[in-house]
């Protein structure tokens, strides 16, 4: 093998989703370093790999970058994976990428199974355009309701029934997929309205949500009106911005109605 850093993507459930290069390519590097060595050795075991692997995880990558990079400068060849998909997203692995291309090593792919393009798939949502926003964060909710295209989040089983009731109040239009347990026997696709999916039983297992566009068609006066009741505490500069994403209207147009609503 040529010496450099693989990135390589493994099995998000299935281990039939292997490839052949991936499996090659483990067996034959110098190095694995995995997010987690007891799960890596799982897969190993499975696929007859006996590579040498050392931990390389989120709490320690900085201080094993030199040391991974040292070894490829010297010629060894590196795989870098982690418990499931493809390093790099919302996984470790960016920063060791980064590195290496500061000291001009060789990264090379192995392009393997990944969770957030697989859920947009099954979902059936316009993939032309699409944003992942990671791991979901509540905090950060109203400023991608602006985001009018497709959108992408990882969740917590543990926490997917705040989620969607989340959801609900911020972007009660849109619909929403609940894709969990990708490539596995209990795999699932829930699609509605948040609203409606407050109701079901809480999905158990590896989740991402899909959340459909922004509908382009706008409100009428009275659903504005109920908008504009809701979130008249804030200021009007914030409520306007947050009118407009809800509303499908220009932010001129909302801080208008504001202004109307509140003389």
């Amino acid at each position: 093998m040529q010496s450099g850093l693989y990135i390589v993507g493994t099995p998000i459930g299935n281990l039939s989703d292997m490839s052949p290069r991936a499996i090659e390519v483990l067996r034959e590097c110098d190095l694995v370093a995995a997010e987690d060595t007891r799960v890596f050795a799982k897969l190993a075991a499975h696929f007859d790999i006996k590579t040498k692997c050392v931990s390389h995880h989120e709490h320690n990558e900085i201080k094993v970058i030199d040391s991974l990079i040292e070894k490829a400068r010297n010629g060894a060849a590196i795989a870098v994976v982690t418990d499931a998909g493809m390093p790099c997203v919302s996984d470790p692995g960016f920063r060791l990428v980064r590195a290496a291309r500061a000291e001009k090593i060789p990264v090379y792919v192995v392009p393997g199974p990944t969770a957030f393009v697989s859920a947009l798939v099954l979902s059936g949502f316009p993939t032309d355009r699409f944003t992942f926003c990671g791991f979901f964060d509540e905090k950060k909710l109203h400023d991608d309701n602006k985001i009018r295209h497709t959108i992408i989040y990882y969740e917590s089983p543990n926490r997917i029934m705040s989620t969607i009731a989340a959801m609900a109040r911020v972007m009660p239009e849109r619909q929403i997929a609940i894709v969990r347990e990708i490539t596995k026997i209990h795999e699932e696709t829930i699609i509605g309205y948040p609203a409606d999916l407050m109701r079901i039983e809480p999905p158990r297992g590896e989740i991402v949500i899909v959340v459909a566009p922004a509908p382009v068609i706008k409100m009428t006066d009275d659903e504005i009106r109920e908008i504009v009741n809701d979130i008249a505490a804030g200021t009007t500069k914030s409520a306007a911005a947050d009118l407009a994403a809800r509303a499908g209207i220009s932010k001129k147009e909302a801080y208008k109605r504001l202004v109307e609503e509140h003389k």
